[in-house]
């Protein structure tokens, strides 16, 4: 009987029962683990990974041919080195996480266009603050970097709240969703920069996407432009965007994502001017309709692996994603 192992902590017995009925039906048998284990010795019985397996047993699962990761970014997962062949097919989770991830950029935009680290501040402190200028994502004009799932289901709901102009900007010239006034590649984000206010950052870690948001970069961004970043931490240059924080060069940011994480508690991150700091924790398993979707994608490309169609969240291990 081919076999799959299911590596989460998140699965609920409705997700078991859904992953077991799925897997009968296309001829496997499912066994499940706590996120991050499996035992020793039991890795080359499985022809399928789901989840998140333990990285030293991955190179010694030498009957493995698909690994469905249950996050979106696989960055860790790419390289070649970690597999017992070259040939083992990687597919992420994205399309779970879209829901959960741009509710939390819109959260993080609004508290920073209606001043709510200052009004937390003086909360703290038991003051009474007179109210000071407020700005809204409705008229604005917003730069979305990686025009993917995430970053598509922000521009819908930016959209929706009244948006002027939402730029998308993407590794290829081909057409984004209606959401999208304009559309634009890579090699023209310093034409777009200037005229944006509101730049929210979506981007896997590919070769390129580090550093993508230069010094250089940042330095063209108006004076009233806040940056808010949820892909990786390496797309920005930290000490850069601290700088134009600190000098009032620009108006706000907010990192879900950054280097180190976790964050040393001495690092200047912490202390940077009108900068939201969260540990990573706008996408994970936090909602259930994305702990649903994962698992329903999982089984629709179980389907389509047992079937031999092609599988609908393949990652080239080349570009990343």
């Amino acid at each position: 009987m081919r076999k799959i192992a299911a590596m989460e902590d998140f699965f609920s017995d409705e997700h078991r029962r859904q992953i077991e009925e799925t897997a009968k039906k296309v001829g496997f048998t499912v066994d499940f683990y706590p996120r991050d284990t499996l035992t020793p010795g039991r890795e080359t019985e499985y022809e399928v990974f789901y989840g998140f397996p333990p990285m030293d047993l991955l190179k010694k699962a030498e009957n493995l041919k698909w690994y469905c990761c249950s996050f979106a970014g696989v960055d860790r997962f790419l390289s070649d080195d970690i597999y017992p062949h070259p040939d083992v097919m990687l597919t992420n989770s994205s399309g779970a996480y879209g829901i959960t991830i741009s509710e939390h950029i819109i959260m993080v935009t609004l508290m920073l266009l209606r001043g709510m680290p200052e009004f937390t501040e003086s909360v703290r402190h038991r003051r009474w603050h007179d109210p000071i200028p407020m700005r809204s994502i409705c008229g604005s004009t917003i730069t979305v970097l990686g025009a993917g799932d995430i970053g598509t289901h922000f521009a819908r709901r930016a959209k929706a709240m009244g948006a002027k102009l939402i730029r998308g900007v993407r590794r290829t010239a081909k057409a984004g969703d209606p959401c999208y006034d304009e559309m634009y590649t890579f090699d023209r984000l310093d034409e777009i920069l200037p005229k944006t206010e509101i730049l929210v950052m979506a981007l896997p870690s590919t070769p390129d996407t580090v550093g993508i948001l230069s010094r250089e970069r940042i330095a063209l961004l108006p004076k009233e432009a806040i940056v808010v970043n949820v892909g990786r931490g390496t797309a920005i240059d930290q000490e850069a965007l601290i700088e134009a924080l600190n000098n009032e060069r620009i108006a706000g940011a907010a990192l879900d994502v950054m280097v180190p994480e976790p964050l040393p508690e001495d690092h200047p991150l912490w202390d940077a001017k009108n900068l939201l700091i969260t540990p990573h924790i706008s996408g994970n398993m936090s909602l259930g309709i994305t702990r649903d979707l994962d698992v329903a994608m999982f089984c629709e490309d179980l389907e389509n692996y047992a079937a031999g169609r092609p599988l609908k969240r393949l990652v080239n291990r080349k570009i990343g994603y």
